[in-house]
């Protein structure tokens, strides 16, 4: 009967939430729900799980509510929460998983990997005593595996091409960072350019790292914050952010829902940025966090945000931790930009149709031409400083728009790219090619001038397509090969030096970046 205990009161928080204000009609309904369940579990005619069941139930209720209350199992909540608190406990390795096999892409600098001399190229094939090569093992079982308390050991056997055996490394457990910030350079004279993947609790010391490093670098005059996909996360790092580039004493965000009274949040004053010149550049997959940041920085006249329209996310999830360790991520309020706009888009259409709004986007014209958005009166709104007019109502609007370049962006891009063919073929040039280059380049100014991608390894890819089956149509091999090749040299860069090398390789092709230069020369 314990369980079923745990059940009704894992119900009974949700009845509340669906409107049962009153106290006797929300012990109505939870004995109601109990008694269901004991009817299950002492009654049916076949053996039931009521646990299993539960989880389902809690489900179910919570995609009636919103699109982003969710519930997590207990054993899925520690690697759930890694992105938020920007370390996980592991071996330090970042990997494709290609054709059934995990091939390390990259060994993270200064992690118990590297330290064995575990290296890019090498693909797994057990952990400790458990075959993951050619066993149909899912990507998601990996980091299961590979993932472990910090001062737990692991085995882990590895082939290596030019090795006639495998190698089997014991590796150390450790502490591994998940960084905020993916790339931190100078983009022209004066111009510094941050590109942010994730808000976490470590967001705020990575951008000051990155701020001071490009001020030793050279003068920074104007900076470019780079928040294109950027799907958001820790809601206190995007006001940490924000506050660098605001004066004291100014409205960075609010939230409030029907149990939650307004809670206002206001800078303390950033220091020399707050005067500098700010461009944000945002796109269609920028969300939550990234929309608190661009909102804000618009309502307030701080930034010139450019490229196309944000997601539209504007609900706030609170954790709430049931009693086995399973979670709920549970909406509690809408957040507000400073002006009293709230971006989050509609949902009561339900979540299927909430998550095709991108692709309706798409298919109405709205990434490739600004005028095919229309605002009512209604979602108008006017910045604090200059009285500008922007809108709400379903994400953040840029003031600067920058089409989606649909010339080189093929049928055949796409597909090569989700199918995966695109990194099977990069990864085996990569690994065929290693130590030529490695000896070759030691420096990434020595590769970006001199490294030229083989013209057979794009007909390769081409192949690879053909072999795959990949939907395509002839004229996007011309169309798309400017663009496919560029990437394959972004990528190559990353394997030999780090992630800064793909950004510093692709920001030639950035068009919002790409816009932001023609403003500010």
């Amino acid at each position: 009967m314990d369980r079923l205990k745990y059940i009704l009161l894992v119900f009974t928080l949700l009845v509340s939430v669906g409107g049962y204000a009153d106290r006797a009609e929300l012990e109505q309904a939870g004995m109601k729900l109990s008694q269901f369940l004991f009817y299950l579990d002492n009654l049916y005619v076949d053996t039931v799980d009521v646990s299993e069941l539960a989880e389902k139930a809690i489900v179910k209720v919570l995609e009636e509510l919103d699109p982003h209350s969710s519930y997590i199992a207990a054993e899925d909540v520690a690697e759930m929460n890694q992105g938020i608190q920007g370390n996980f406990e592991g071996i330090g390795i970042s990997y494709q998983f290609i054709k059934d096999t995990v091939v390390v892409s990259q060994t993270i600098a200064g992690c118990p990997a590297e330290k064995v001399g575990m290296l890019p190229g090498d693909r797994l094939t057990y952990v400790d005593t458990t075959c993951i090569a050619g066993v149909g093992k899912k990507q998601s079982e990996i980091p299961k595996l590979i993932r472990g308390a910090k001062g737990s050991k692991v085995n882990v056997t590895v082939v290596r091409r030019g090795e006639k055996k495998p190698i089997v490394f014991t590796i150390v457990r450790d502490k591994i960072p998940i960084h905020s910030v993916d790339a931190a350079f100078y983009v022209a004279e004066g111009v510094g350019y941050v590109k942010l993947n994730s808000f976490s609790v470590t967001t705020t010391d990575e951008i000051a790292k990155a701020l001071d490093e490009l001020s030793r670098e050279g003068e920074l005059k104007s900076l470019v914050l780079d928040l294109q996909s950027n799907g958001g996360g820790v809601m206190s790092a995007a006001i940490e952010l924000v506050n660098l580039f605001l004066p004291k004493d100014r409205l960075i965000v609010y939230t409030e829902g029907v149990h939650q009274d307004r809670y206002s949040a206001m800078s303390f004053g950033g220091k020399k940025l707050i005067d500098m010149p700010l461009y944000v550049l945002i796109d269609e997959h920028s969300a939550s966090a990234s929309e608190i940041v661009s909102g804000a920085l618009q309502d307030w006249d701080r930034a010139t945000i450019v490229g196309r329209r944000s997601f539209g996310k504007g609900l706030v999830q609170r954790p709430l931790r049931m009693k086995d360790g399973s979670e709920i991520r549970l909406t509690t309020s809408r957040y507000y930009t400073p002006s009293g706009r709230n971006i989050q888009k509609p949902y009561n259409a339900g979540k299927e149709e909430y998550y095709k709004d991108l692709e309706r986007r798409y298919e109405h014209g709205e990434f490739v031409n600004s005028d095919s958005i229309v605002f009512p009166d209604s979602l108008k709104y006017k910045t604090l400083v200059e009285g500008r007019t922007v809108y709400g109502g379903g994400g953040i609007f840029p003031d600067v728009f920058v089409p989606l370049d649909t010339t080189r962006v093929t049928k055949l891009h796409r597909n090569v790219v989700a199918k995966g063919v695109f990194n099977k073929t990069v990864s085996e040039y990569i690994d065929q090619n290693r130590k030529t280059w490695t000896r070759r380049y030691s420096s990434f100014e020595n590769f970006e001038a001199e490294f030229v991608v083989n013209e057979k390894i794009y007909e390769k890819l081409i192949e690879n397509a053909r072999k795959e089956k990949v939907e395509f149509e002839e004229e996007d091999v011309e169309r798309s090969k400017s663009l496919l090749m560029l990437q394959m040299k972004a990528v190559v860069a990353q394997g030999l030096f780090g992630t800064e090398a793909f950004y510093r390789v692709m920001h030639v092709e950035n068009a919002a970046l790409n816009k932001t230069l023609e403003m500010i020369k």
